[in-house]
């Protein structure tokens, strides 16, 4: 089982942003110690992989990378591609659902995990 799950949709917009950037070779989930709940996704198209990192391969072959030290934050995370109207604009953009997760900041930016 993968650590993450990556939906059709997420898989196929990711890929359209590898083949946007020259000498793409996939896509890394990290996280960092950020904003007033304590951490924030940092999803990236990657170009050279970090040594440490894990890796297994999605759907229509997506290599998929995560940093080893966000392995039990993001561990079980399912990340979608959306249309979100929260801010009265229809904005595509990844979402990360995580069972992990205990609360989100008001602003949205950052969560806690349990």
């Amino acid at each position: 089982m993968n650590i993450i799950t990556l939906t059709d949709a997420a898989v196929l917009h990711i890929k359209t942003m590898l083949a946007k950037q020259s000498g793409s070779i996939g896509f890394r989930l990290s996280i960092k110690k950020t904003g007033c709940s304590g951490y924030a996704y940092v999803p990236d198209v990657i170009t050279e992989v970090k040594m440490k990192d894990l890796h297994f391969v999605a759907q229509d072959g997506l290599h998929v990378y995560v940093d080893p030290e966000s392995e039990n934050v993001v561990k079980g995370v399912v990340i979608d591609y959306v249309a979100d109207t929260t801010i009265g604009l229809k904005q595509k953009r990844l979402v990360f659902i995580n069972p992990n997760e205990k609360n989100r900041c008001g602003c949205g930016e950052s969560f806690t995990i349990e």
